[in-house]
C-alpha cells in the first residue's frame, strides 16, 4: 500500500542500498511537516519497523496510540533526563531496533545539527544510516550505514558528503550540515554523552 502511495503520489524509492537491524537513523533534510508522514511512507514501504522520538504532547488520548502503534516513543522536554542515556540503553536491551532521529531537531532553519544522534550511536555502538527524502528529484531512500570513529569532524565529513545532492521540500530552511562541537575540533570523549 506505501508503494502504491509513494508511486501514484509521483516519489520514486530508491533501493540501492541496504538497512541494518540496529541503527540510528538520520532523518534529513527536514523542512516540512510532510517529513513525517513521507518517513512513515517511506519506512513501510522497505517493510520497516522504526521507533521515533517524539514530544509527550503527542501522545494524548486517541492520537497517542496511533502515535504509539506507529513507532513513537514520548519524550517530556520539560524535565531534566538525559535522553542520550536513554536510548543507549533501549539499545542494550533490544536485538533489533531502529531509531529514528531528526538530526536538525526542528522544521526551522538552524545553523547546527543537533548531537543527540551521534552520541546514542557511538555509546550504543551502532551505525548511523543516513536517510533521506529529496523533493527535488521526488526520490527517497537509504545510504550505506556509517561506523562512527569518535572523530567528530571526520565522521561529519561523510554525512555532510551524503546530504550534499539532496533538497528538503523547503530549502530555504536547510541549515549546514554541522555539529556545534565541530567548532571546538575535538574527538568525542566519553563525558559529552550528557547533551
Amino acid at each position: 500500500m506505501a508503494r502504491k502511495i509513494l508511486s501514484i503520489a509521483g516519489w520514486q524509492i530508491d533501493p540501492t542500498n541496504p538497512h541494518h537491524a540496529r541503527c540510528v537513523l538520520i532523518a534529513a533534510p527536514h523542512t516540512s511537516n510532510w517529513d513525517f508522514p513521507m518517513m512513515i511512507l517511506f519506512t513501510s514501504a522497505f517493510d520497516l519497523k522504526v521507533k521515533w522520538m517524539g514530544k509527550d504532547s503527542l501522545f494524548v488520548g486517541p492520537l497517542g496510540y496511533f502515535f504509539k502503534s506507529l513507532g513513537g516513543i514520548p519524550i517530556v522536554r520539560s524535565k531534566s533526563t538525559n535522553l542520550v542515556n536513554q536510548m543507549i540503553e533501549l539499545f542494550a536491551k533490544s536485538d533489533r531496533l531502529m531509531l529514528v532521529v531528526p538530526a536538525e531537531g526542528t522544521r526551522s532553519r538552524t545553523e547546527n545539527w543537533k548531537s543527540g544522534f551521534y552520541h546514542i550511536a557511538h555509546g550504543a555502538d551502532v551505525p548511523v544510516l543516513p536517510t533521506f527524502l529529496d523533493y527535488g528529484k521526488k526520490r527517497g531512500g537509504f545510504g550505506i550505514p556509517i561506523r562512527l570513529t569518535g572523530n567528530i569532524m571526520a565522521d561529519m565529513d561523510i554525512i555532510r558528503t551524503f546530504y550534499a545532492p539532496y533538497c528538503g521540500k523547503y530549502p530555504e530552511l536547510s541549515g549546514p550540515v554541522q555539529l556545534s562541537e565541530e567548532a571546538h575540533g575535538n574527538a568525542l570523549k566519553s563525558d559529552e554523552y550528557n547533551d
